[in-house]
């Protein structure tokens, strides 16, 4: 499995209300919650990724830190990213975007090796990272094929009606 596309980076401690505020929570249409996706952080963000041919979100420490709502890696997914490199991640986080099929990555390496704007691939089966922009790559644990197929699948519930779990 691989993604490509231009990265979007952000700071450490991205918390889950910035990343979707809660006066959009009333909702799980994933149009609406792309559509306010990190608008409280940055107003460009939907427009950045409409533009981009794929997105790979960056982020510092902490990313999706704060209140548990699976809202959060839903509008990021339903935005148009297709992968989040993180220095670390809020484990509720971790888990729930594994759980709706977003592929979240934890490489302090990478993030420091990414600018905002740079071109990046992931390779998830060799467990490589590549800045194609500045021609340097980042090795991370491959992603185990359990994980591929929950991924692939759409998440863990589509995984399962579709008896792809071994």
């Amino acid at each position: 499995m691989n993604v490509k596309g231009k990265a979007i980076k952000y700071g450490h401690n991205v918390d889950t209300d910035v990343i979707i505020p809660a006066r959009y929570l009333n909702t799980t249409d994933e149009k609406e919650l792309a559509s306010h996706c990190m608008e409280d952080l940055d107003k460009t963000f939907p427009s950045r990724v409409a533009s981009a041919n794929g997105t790979v979100m960056v982020a510092g420490r902490n990313f999706g830190c704060g209140s548990s709502r699976e809202h959060a890696p839903l509008a990021i997914k339903a935005a148009g990213v297709s992968c989040v490199i993180a220095e670390d991640f809020a484990r509720i986080f971790y888990r729930n975007s594994i759980n709706i099929g977003l592929p979240i990555i934890e490489s302090p390496e990478a993030v420091a090796g990414i600018d905002d704007g740079d071109e990046v691939e992931v390779n998830f089966d060799k467990g490589i990272v590549r800045n194609v922009t500045k021609s340097k790559e980042f090795k991370i644990a491959p992603f185990p094929p359990f994980l591929q197929a929950i991924i692939a699948a759409g998440g863990l519930l589509a995984a399962a009606e579709k008896n792809v779990l071994k």
